[in-house]
């Protein structure tokens, strides 16, 4: 059987058709929204950790010299990490910074986790719906003098419905889901050596209490 052969409307607009259809109903619509933004962000170009730290070396080289009081906050064109620095610069502590971050990553760990589930859902899903086409295309037979063709090509639907199944479970959207996961475990690791790195440059440069004005 070539390729033209392996592609049937019927099975394969009631796998798509209802996994789709079903998980949209059983994630709802936030979920759905979210996982179509987690799947368009795969697209685009993962985040760029040397972009980022050489636009916040002006900023740390400013903290060095002139102090944290005098440092301003620069814009990296990333929103959450400017969030951040902006509340460690305006706070002047680097636990601000922190808390910020930490605020960030968990909304974004959160995003990143329902688009997965979402995708798992779907992957659970698919093979149902290969079940569902393979029924309806037995369904065809005639209860009466079935023909031969007609008896062949019902068995052949019927295969290739369970083949799209497990296909787009297994070969689609179940790697789709790891693969967000994976993106967003790379970024935050990247992020988080980032924060780090500016917390300690604002840490080393931020003025001290001497013994005896702790005391007091």
């Amino acid at each position: 059987m070539d390729l033209v052969h392996l592609f049937d409307p019927l099975p394969a607009a009631i796998v798509v058709g209802g996994t789709l259809l079903a998980t949209a109903l059983r994630a709802g619509r936030a979920d759905c929204r979210v996982t179509a933004l987690a799947l368009a962000a795969l697209t685009r170009t993962p985040f760029d950790a040397d972009r980022v730290r050489r636009d916040l070396a002006p900023l740390a080289a400013d903290i060095r010299k002139d102090g944290v009081f005098r440092a301003k906050a620069r814009p990296t064109g990333d929103r959450a990490l400017d969030n951040a620095v902006r509340a460690m610069v305006d706070g002047h502590s680097a636990a601000m910074l922190m808390m910020q971050h930490g605020a960030d990553r968990k909304k974004r760990l959160s995003r990143a986790q329902r688009a997965a589930v979402t995708l798992a859902q779907a992957a659970d899903l698919a093979p149902v719906f290969g079940l569902a086409g393979t029924l309806v295309s037995l369904a065809q037979l005639s209860g009466q003098g079935i023909a031969r063709a007609q008896f062949m090509n019902a068995i052949s639907t019927s295969v290739l419905a369970t083949l799209y199944g497990l296909l787009l479970a297994n070969i689609l959207l179940a790697p789709l889901a790891r693969a967000i996961e994976r993106r967003a475990e790379r970024e935050e690791a990247v992020r988080q050596d980032l924060v780090d790195w500016i917390a300690a440059q604002f840490a080393a440069a931020a003025p001290r209490l001497r013994r005896g004005a702790e005391a007091a």
